[in-house]
């Protein structure tokens, strides 16, 4: 569409938001941006620059300005109050990653990967082996890079991989993935959706503008992700790890192999996989059969399986300092990221998790750290609601600290050689960071200070 004089209205300035505000300014648009919080300068400069009106800390009143469309940021709301009037007033509201699909270039190829727990690391690992198989790639989307920037610097034919998360399929209308991933669906995002049954219908969306010629890569294993086959208007393959599906991905006396109707293919065994523990041969298996759909041979497939280091802040190696394996999680924001995380050591276990509660019950979670956790340190808003929950469970060690900091010195002073200290925190990180990130990079710092100078970076650390 032509975007010269078009009104629009851009709500939520995260990095989604402010890309998707900069991009419609360079288009030619009229745009004008919102945030309900006050941003500082520096943040908001480059947006100034390229003309784009700004109201910070507090909303403008649509009936009175009247867009041509409002565009949101994921993090936003539908219930906020620019997005509930715009609704009433027929404007329509688009997410950042509609907006993105709308701007490819022609013969874009779009690979949407979405579920609970996994996307991140399955997205990269689906970018990698197109990009070992010598594909035109970029990689987007929730991963930390807005879709909507990469789109506008892609030529014809390009392959995106999207990491789609629930917030940004509320807002899609035409976005429509040649191939469409869902690996797990478990209780998240409840403070959000309020319900579970329109938190499956959100990840469901991700299926609902595909056609017959397209492909749902879907986890067998997982019963709630099984049934969705019945929304599946393409081709359906299944990855399991537990039986063989007629088309698919699955692991057959210890080797992962892949079946796209033709016969299987072997590609690596379990224990060659870079990427350890049971939650991720499930990611490597459902990106096998994605990239095995786009026409990567099985041969490069494995070498990436091979080869594939991980993503930061999920289950990331930082230091070993006098014995004790330091890992950071931080991207393991709901119970059943971290339930993951605990299963992938068999070491004794220091936990240190806390943040916001999203509306989660951490039942599940606590029985599984009466088994695991050696010591669990807690922290933030969360921590009365996790405390009370391994109390009633059994956990005999529970300590509670102020803040990130207290928690690495504690666990430094607690920990014996052989043991993992484990930042999984099982919330989101809103009520003390900007973002899981920002908590993990400060948790690899303190660690490496440790190595450094013992605990005398403590007081340091506070000021980071």
């Amino acid at each position: 569409m032509d975007w010269k004089g078009s009104k629009v209205l851009v709500v939520g300035l995260g990095k989604s938001g402010t890309a998707a505000a900069g991009v419609l300014a360079d288009l030619g648009a009229v745009v004008v941006a919102c945030d309900k919080d006050v941003k500082g300068e520096e943040e908001v400069r480059e947006l100034r620059d390229k003309g784009v009106r700004l109201i910070l800390g507090s909303y403008p009143d649509l009936a009175t300005w009247k867009p041509h469309l409002v565009v949101t940021s994921p993090g936003v709301p539908s219930w906020e109050p620019p997005l509930r009037m715009a609704r009433e007033l027929g404007i329509p509201v688009w997410g950042e990653l509609e907006l993105a699909y709308r701007l490819l270039p022609p013969r874009s190829t779009v690979i949407g990967i979405t579920g609970t727990n996994g996307k991140t690391t399955t997205t990269a690992l689906v970018g990698q082996m197109l990009q070992d198989a010598g594909y035109a790639v970029k990689i987007g989307g929730n991963i930390g890079t807005p879709l909507v920037a990469e789109a506008v610097k892609a030529w014809p034919g390009w392959y995106f991989v999207c990491e789609v998360s629930s917030f940004q399929l509320e807002t899609v209308e035409l976005f429509r993935p040649r191939v469409a991933v869902i690996l797990n669906i478990t209780p998240d995002h409840l403070d959000r959706h309020l319900t579970w049954e329109e938190y499956v219908r959100c990840k469901a969306r991700l299926l609902a503008s595909q056609e017959k010629d397209d492909f749902a890569v879907l986890n067998f294993d997982d019963p709630v992700v099984r049934e969705l086959k019945n929304k599946a208007k393409g081709q359906v393959l299944f990855f399991s790890r537990e039986r063989r599906p007629e088309r698919g991905a699955f692991v057959q006396e210890g080797r992962l192999c892949l079946d796209l109707g033709d016969g299987a293919r072997y590609l690596c065994r379990v224990e060659e996989l870079a990427l350890k523990g049971a939650h991720n041969l499930e990611n490597a298996l459902a990106a096998a059969a994605a990239a095995g759909i786009l026409g990567v041979s099985a041969s490069r497939i494995a070498h990436t399986l091979k080869t594939f280091p991980g993503v930061p802040h999920r289950l990331e190696f930082v230091a070993e300092i006098k014995g004790v394996q330091y890992i950071n999680d931080s991207k393991g924001t709901n119970p059943e990221a971290t339930l993951k995380a605990l299963d992938a050591y068999a070491q004794p276990l220091i936990l240190i998790a806390g943040g916001k509660n999203k509306g989660s019950d951490f039942t599940c979670l606590a029985r599984k750290m009466r088994e695991r956790v050696k010591h669990l340190i807690l922290l933030g808003e969360a921590a009365p609601a996790l405390k009370e929950a391994a109390q009633r469970e059994g956990v005999a060690s529970i300590l509670v600290v102020r803040d990130l900091v207290e928690a690495v010195n504690r666990a430094y002073n607690l920990a014996e050689p052989g043991d993992v200290v484990l930042l999984s925190p099982a919330c989101a990180s809103w009520d003390m960071f900007k973002n899981y990130e920002e908590r993990g990079e400060l948790f690899k710092r303190l660690v490496r200070s440790l190595g450094e100078g013992g605990e005398s970076y403590a007081e340091a650390g506070r000021t980071c």
